[in-house]
């Protein structure tokens, strides 16, 4: 495989130190360049990789016409991944682009319409596509283990989106703090429903085998005059199936505790129902807990860690590119499309207070 020359613009979400982090130990990859409008947010980043000066911008276009790279990562605020996306693609470059997909359904139409005028791929990261436990998960059910999916059950979020930082490291967020991010911003795509959703919907989607919903109906707790937010903390999605039952999708800042660190209660993951059987699916776990016909007590089946090329993003994104192997799975334009417009729909349900159709 030969070397891919990456760069990395914009660190509006702090996964961009872990995203760089995986390409520095990637034998065949090299980061040519990173690009922030605020050089302080780069300074982690130049140091952990041994970055030189000369490899620090913060104009986007010289990063990229300096530096020429085959792959871009990019990490902004959600109400500006199409903007984003736009500004990068002319360079004809493949993208990255962390999670969510967009803050918009037509946002996200403008990124796919955009890559495809570059004739380059693009790929949505969601961190939890790396979890184990979720990956045993998906491959107990595509062998049949509970029979057809009917319903997807995902409880997800963290003490909150400023509690940590590049490699999960804690920091306890100030009120100053919160004011000045864009988690914490309406207009540009804050809130825990479009941090959290698409997580759930797009690799619900994945357990649902491509299916998508009729019809979605969506709260959220929202409270600006009580809490002085803006956007909300805590929002509970229900999305119908037509011919198939009903799935619930519930997101969360202000657990009691990081999944990652201990898990809390409720625990943070996914629970499916198929026809035969269920399997229980904690985030970060060693085991799932898989019960149907053969054991109806239930079984813990041990998870195994995941091997190159398909343990993390951008060992799979760059296998991809190398092997001309297509996109799959939640990474895919076509799976977090699915994802993005159950998330437009559950954000117009919860504002409008009614359900809403796809």
């Amino acid at each position: 495989m030969a070397t891919l020359k990456i760069a990395g613009v914009n660190f509006d979400h702090f996964h961009m130190g872990d995203l760089l982090r995986m390409v520095h130990e990637h034998p065949n990859a090299e980061i040519v360049g990173i690009s922030d409008e605020q050089p302080e947010r780069m300074l982690e980043a130049q140091s952990n990789f041994g970055l030189t000066d000369d490899q620090v911008f913060t104009d986007y276009s010289e990063c990229l016409e300096t530096t020429k790279p085959d792959v871009v990562i990019l990490c902004p605020a959600a109400a500006r991944h199409a903007e984003w996306t736009e500004k990068v693609a002319p360079f004809g470059v493949h993208i990255l682009m962390e999670k969510p997909f967009a803050a918009t359904l037509a946002e996200a139409d403008r990124m796919i319409a955009a890559m495809a005028k570059s004739g380059k791929e693009l790929a949505i990261n969601w961190p939890l596509r790396w979890v184990a436990s979720h990956v045993k998960t998906q491959e107990l059910i595509s062998g049949g283990a509970i029979g057809d999916v009917q319903e997807v059950h995902f409880y997800d979020g963290n003490r909150g989106p400023l509690w940590h930082g590049a490699d999960k490291i804690e920091h306890e967020p100030t009120d100053a703090e919160k004011d000045a991010s864009w988690f914490y911003k309406k207009a540009e795509g804050g809130g825990s429903l479009q941090d959290y959703l698409g997580y759930g919907t797009t690799l619900g989607t994945w357990f649902h085998d491509g299916k998508k919903p009729s019809e979605v109906m969506a709260m959220w707790n929202l409270n600006s005059k009580n809490d002085g937010l803006e956007v909300d903390e805590h929002s509970v999605t229900v999305a119908r199936y037509p011919g198939v039952g009903l799935s619930k999708f519930e997101t969360r800042w202000g657990t009691f505790s990081d999944p990652w660190v201990t898990q809390p209660q409720p625990v943070c993951g996914f629970v499916i129902k198929g026809t035969e059987g269920t399997i229980a699916s904690p985030d970060y776990a060693s085991t799932v807990r898989l019960q149907n016909v053969d054991h109806p007590e239930g079984i813990e089946i041990e998870v195994l860690p995941l091997e190159a090329p398909f343990a993390n993003p951008v060992q799979y994104f760059l296998d991809c590119l190398e092997s001309g192997a297509p996109i799959e799975g939640p990474l895919s334009i076509e799976m977090s499309r699915i994802g993005q417009e159950i998330v437009d729909a559950a954000f117009q349900s919860a504002e409008e207070d009614r359900a809403v159709r796809l």
